[in-house]
């Protein structure tokens, strides 16, 4: 056995049987596939995104749509990845494509090739047309009733006042306005400078897809003071009633603030109440409108309170006062016909105060004969009297007869 142990052929031989051995023991097992057919289902993948191809430089392509629904159909384990994740392309291939309006057919890419699938629909009509840049000038655009009381808007200083638009020239050929719309979140009593949105419209309104460069501009909008304010004057109209007097006219604003354009406003240094005083016979008050002149849009107030006051006046009969004769040349003498007695009588009416002390001696009543000759005359009786009472004769004219004098 020592011998045996020792020989390296004997030790390889028991090796190899053991070797044997331990492979017999292990159970084997097959590695033969078996193919599972995979269950086969339809789907509509919704907004599939559109690319297009085409020359971008020279042309723009109306009408493709952003998004489209693709029918998908397949095994299961496919269909639903796809539906998911999206990863495949859906595309039109305008890059041969000649100018005017023509069909294309959708194409999709990157879809594994055990999927049939198909765009729904399959065609789109689309208008290919040249790609043209003009320039054109910007308006601003914003809500003139939200500027406050008082104050009024200038003319909007846009910068850069032109803009470059892009577009199919068809489009391009139908903007009718360019609109920097400046919003106006409260009524602005000052300057005010506001970045806005290019707006591109057509004639009737509506908004054109175009591209704008640049896309929004620099909008400051002037706003000025509109207002000053001026003193109301009174101005009384009419003749109180008989009796009657005007004590004072006061109001309860003594200034109005006024709005208008500037020449206007140059123009108005006072606006003006009107107080009728005809049919007033007792202390009252009146609310009255505040009259402004042409070009003045806005008063405040609008109206005012007018408080007046009366004297009721006092009256009396002045009577027999003689009439004298001014400026009759001694060559001449007077003889009066109507009246005859060559007196009148006077109703004084005023305050009581200045009535009750008026007497006959305070009033002077006279015809003017200067320059008259011989002959019948019918003229007004004159009254010299006190400024702060109202008299009324019971004769204002007298007839007279001019003759020669005998001395």
């Amino acid at each position: 056995m020592d011998k045996l142990m020792d020989n390296p052929w004997f030790i390889k031989i028991i090796a190899l049987l053991l070797a044997f051995l331990l492979y017999s023991s292990v159970p084997q097992t097959s590695n033969k596939l078996i193919n599972v057919p995979g269950n086969q289902t339809i789907a509509t993948i919704t907004d599939v995104p559109v690319k297009a191809y085409y020359d971008t430089d020279n042309l723009v392509v109306l009408g493709i749509p952003n998004t489209v629904k693709v029918q998908v159909k397949g095994p299961v384990s496919l269909v639903q990845p796809a539906k998911v994740l999206k990863d495949f392309e859906v595309y039109v291939d305008l890059k041969n494509a000649k100018i005017g309006n023509q069909k294309v057919k959708f194409h999709i890419n990157n879809l594994s090739d055990k999927l049939k699938a198909e765009v729904v629909p399959a065609t789109v009509n689309v208008s290919v047309q040249e790609k043209v840049t003009k320039e054109f000038r910007v308006s601003a655009e914003f809500n003139n009733n939200l500027i406050a009381d008082g104050f009024a808007a200038g003319t909007p200083i846009i910068e850069p006042d032109k803009v470059k638009i892009t577009g199919a020239k068809d489009v391009v050929d139908r903007i009718g306005y360019v609109k920097a719309a400046v919003n106006l979140k409260q009524p602005p009593n000052a300057t005010i400078t506001k970045y806005a949105q290019i707006r591109v419209l057509d004639r009737d309104l509506n908004r054109l897809d175009v591209q704008v460069e640049p896309d929004t501009v620099k909008v400051t909008i002037p706003i000025k003071n509109t207002s000053k304010t001026v003193p109301i004057n009174i101005i009384q109209k009419g003749t109180p009633p008989s009796g009657v007097s005007i004590d004072s006219i006061s109001l309860d604003a003594k200034e109005a603030t006024v709005a208008g354009n500037d020449t206007a406003l140059k123009a108005t240094d006072h606006v003006r109440v009107e107080v009728d005083v005809s049919n007033i016979t007792d202390d009252t008050t009146q609310t009255l409108p505040v009259i402004i002149p042409n070009g003045i849009t806005k008063v405040t107030p609008q109206m005012v309170t007018a408080t007046i006051k009366v004297k009721k006046a006092g009256q009396k009969t002045v009577s027999n006062l003689p009439i004298k004769t001014k400026g009759l040349s001694n060559q001449y003498k007077v003889q009066f016909n109507d009246p005859a007695s060559q007196m009148v009588n006077l109703l004084v009416t005023g305050s009581t105060g200045a009535v009750t002390s008026i007497g006959p001696n305070d009033f002077s009543p006279y015809i003017d004969v200067s320059n008259l000759t011989e002959g019948d005359y019918d003229l007004t009786i004159q009254i010299d009297g006190p400024s702060d009472v109202n008299w009324k004769p019971d004769k204002s004219n007298a007839k007279i007869t001019i003759t020669k004098s005998n001395v």
